[in-house]
Parts: C-alpha cells; sequence; structure tokens
C-alpha cells in the first residue's frame, strides 16, 4: 500500500485527522516515533484547531518538510531557506490540484461554526474531501523528497 493510500485511509475512518494522517506516514523516515508524532500534530487538523484556517493537510506537509534532514546543507540558515523554499513548492502543487490550501474553501463549510461542522459531517467530507486532500498531500511530498 503507498504511503498515499495509508493516510488516505487514516483519514477516511476517522482514525486521525487530516494533519496526523499526513505526518504520521512519515514517521520512519523522519525518525519521529508516531505517538510523539500524533500529539504534535493533533491541534492542527480541521484548519487549525477546527478553524477553518489552513489545510491540516497541507501543515502536516509543512510539519514532513520541516523535519527532513536535508543533510547536504550545512548551516541552519540554509536549512531553513530550503524548507521555505520547498513550503512555497508544496503550495504551488496543492493548490494548482486543489484550488487553494484554505480549509473552509477547500470544504465549501466554514468548521468553525456549528453549522458548518453539521453541514461537513452530514456531507461526510472528512471521509471523501479530506481523504484526497491528504493523498494529494502525502504524494506531493513524496515528490519534493
Amino acid at each position: 500500500m503507498s504511503r498515499a493510500t495509508d493516510a488516505a485511509e487514516k483519514m477516511a475512518r476517522s482514525q486521525m485527522n487530516c494533519a496526523q494522517s499526513v505526518l504520521s506516514v512519515f514517521c520512519e523516515e523522519l525518525g519521529l516515533d508516531k505517538p510523539t508524532a500524533l500529539k504534535i500534530a493533533l491541534a492542527f487538523g480541521a484548519g487549525m484547531g477546527r478553524t477553518g484556517g489552513i489545510c491540516g493537510a497541507v501543515t502536516g506537509a509543512y510539519m514532513v518538510l520541516g523535519m527532513r534532514p536535508y543533510s547536504e546543507l550545512s548551516s541552519p540558515a540554509e536549512k531553513k531557506e530550503k524548507v521555505y523554499s520547498q513550503v512555497k513548492e508544496f503550495n504551488r502543487r496543492f493548490t494548482a490540484l486543489n484550488k487553494s490550501i484554505d480549509c473552509s474553501d477547500l470544504l465549501g463549510c466554514d468548521l468553525s461554526k456549528p453549522d458548518g461542522l453539521a453541514t461537513a459531517r452530514a456531507n461526510k467530507v472528512f471521509s471523501t474531501v479530506c481523504a484526497k486532500l491528504v493523498a494529494d498531500a502525502v504524494n506531493i511530498l513524496e515528490e519534493l523528497s
């Protein structure tokens, strides 16, 4: 099973939020134990703690990009520039596929409001739309590695 499929299935089965689903499939590569990864990414689901901000799949991807070793680079400044460049490219590719990196735009409802959350749940967007966004994020990360 591919990492993208694994992450999407975790999201679809509501085992993890979108940020956790993305970060969790890169744990081994990053030398990060899964329980710690799940704690780190917990607050970032549903657009940053269900505020409808930046998509959790996107923020999970940022975590992966920030944790990659970039061993060819020697200074912290070089690593920071590399990560910022990778984030910019990730955003470009994700937006090309999905038209936005904003959770509310991607889902068509505002998860920060009770009626928006109810709409999302009724329309099963977490197991459909979010699962696709998680898979897209993982696929882009694999292309950027």
